[in-house]
């Protein structure tokens, strides 16, 4: 298992320049895990391809019926202090470290290509080259 965020998750639903990579690290390790946080993420990143016109809004509906189901299982919420600490000590948003905080507490890899998280946390944080090397 592997925390995901939320970049990984877009890569590997929308063809792209590094959806290479995320079905690399799907290969690798099947189950991928998120802060329930990664919904709003998602549908946001999703928004912003339609408005720009490089996906209609039944696909971008059709992917997120998908990465629904299949995460199903494998959300999570995440204790506010714990993302607070995390966020005050990194100067990552709060939002990141409700990542980190999800990979610590279930003790699994954050696969990111945030720059800050992986500086931050590199105990933790891989990019997914790392992780599929």
């Amino acid at each position: 298992m592997i925390v995901a965020d939320t970049n990984l998750l877009i890569y590997l639903y929308v063809q792209g320049q590094r959806t290479e990579e995320s079905e690399a690290v799907l290969q690798r390790d099947a189950v991928w895990a998120a802060p329930l946080l990664w919904r709003s993420e998602f549908r946001n990143a999703l928004i912003g391809l339609v408005r720009a016109g490089a996906l209609q809004i039944d696909e971008a509906l059709t992917m997120i019926d998908e990465a629904e189901r299949w995460l199903t299982g494998h959300e999570y919420s995440m204790l506010s202090r714990h993302v607070m600490a995390l966020a005050s000590r990194s100067g990552c948003s709060a939002y990141d470290c409700e990542f980190v905080a999800l990979a610590q507490d279930l003790e699994v890899p954050l696969v990111t290509t945030d720059r800050q998280i992986l500086k931050a946390f590199p105990s933790i944080a891989m990019s997914p080259s790392a992780f599929t090397a």
